[in-house]
């Protein structure tokens, strides 16, 4: 019973993963192509910062993002609200 959930769960959340990566690197990849010679034309065009990058370099940027979206959502501590009231 425990091997036939673990040869069903493990392929299925792996295809998730693959996917989910697959997705994220056309996302930066495009976003990046769409976005910074727009952003920094005068730097694409003495070259100081890339029109276009790899997929190698999308995969990295993907991993950089990743890693620091991770963090971000590891905080266990709330973030605490501000009420204000109005005085009258």
């Amino acid at each position: 019973m425990l091997a036939r959930i673990f040869y069903t769960i493990v392929p299925a959340i792996l295809t998730i993963m693959v996917v989910v990566i697959a997705v994220m690197l056309f996302l930066v990849k495009a976003l990046w192509a769409w976005t910074i010679p727009d952003l920094f034309p005068g730097a694409v065009a003495q070259g100081l910062v890339a029109g276009q990058i790899s997929w190698y370099t999308a995969f990295k940027l993907a991993v950089f993002l990743g890693f620091f979206a991770g963090l971000a959502g590891a905080r266990k501590q709330p973030v605490q609200q501000v009420v204000h009231y109005e005085r009258g």
